[in-house]
């Protein structure tokens, strides 16, 4: 039987290289006191009713670090309710309530869209803010056109089949082989995948048990070591190249893992489209 070479299918090999993501701090200051007059009529000292800047556009991951310069009792309340900070933050440990004290508060936020917020005692006359979050801008985002089978060409001889649904639903199938050689070891995960992100990690088990039909017996299938083998987590930075990392809970698979796998397409599934270079 000719051997087939996997390593010419491709005409080049690209290293996988992830983003560096940087999160950043943005400052707001809350309330103050402004003074007004000459030293003939005298001077007259005011609150300051307004956040400064009133809007601003971070990324996920950033962190929003607001500052009371007194005045008045203020706070920073989200409209939506996610947070509510004056001394500390609400939920977090601290106290949300107006104080007329000093005082800072940092909110890191999560997740993109557009957050108002407003104090509490200053709402009606115009205290108010907005912070636009913006999503990750990821190399690539998952969706249908990245399954296919995937290798590295380094180790030609294991690899995986993906198939990612419209349904945002992922299936992987790594075809490898037992940590002490004895044979074969297809190792299965499925979940959900964000189909913003370039990333997923997804739950993996291995299944055995079971005879070869005409005597298999679903009855016979049980999970490797009686629970989930570990999970595998896959990044892409285009539609030919990604990594593969993985932590198992079975004895010999973590083996030499401290530093990812990197894998390049070998097949697409016909009629789709990859929307990256």
């Amino acid at each position: 039987m000719k051997t087939r070479n996997w390593g010419a299918i491709l005409a080049a090999v690209l290293t996988f290289a992830a983003p560096v993501l940087t999160a950043k701090t943005v400052a707001i200051t809350v309330g103050g006191t402004t003074t007004t007059g000459d030293p003939y009529y005298g001077y007259n000292t005011y609150p300051v009713l307004k956040f400064q800047p009133s809007s601003i556009t971070v990324d996920v991951g950033d962190t929003v670090t607001f500052s009371s310069l007194g005045g008045a009792a203020h706070n920073v309340h989200a409209d939506d309710g996610s947070f509510r900070c004056a001394n500390g933050c609400d939920g977090a440990g601290g106290d949300g309530t107006p104080s007329e004290a000093t005082w800072t508060s940092s909110v890191t936020f999560s997740k993109s869209g557009v957050f108002h917020f407003h104090c509490d005692q200053h709402e009606a006359m115009g205290m108010t803010g907005t912070i636009t979050v913006n999503a990750p801008n990821v190399p690539i985002a998952l969706g249908g056109y990245m399954s296919g089978n995937w290798y590295n060409a380094n180790q030609a001889g294991h690899g995986f089949q993906l198939e990612l649904s419209s349904s945002n639903d992922m299936i992987a199938i790594w075809f490898v082989y037992t940590p002490d050689g004895a044979g074969q070891s297809w190792v299965y995960a499925q979940g959900p995948f964000d189909p913003a992100s370039n990333t997923v990690t997804l739950p993996a088990q291995i299944l055995t048990g079971a005879k070869f039909p005409p005597n298999f017996n679903p009855a016979d299938v049980h999970q490797m070591g009686g629970g989930l083998w570990g999970h595998v987590t896959f990044t892409f930075s285009d539609c030919n190249n990604g990594s593969v990392s993985w932590h198992s809970d079975l004895p010999g698979y973590n083996a030499d893992n401290d530093t990812p796998l990197s894998i390049t397409r070998l097949t697409q599934i016909g009629g789709t489209t990859c929307p990256g270079p």
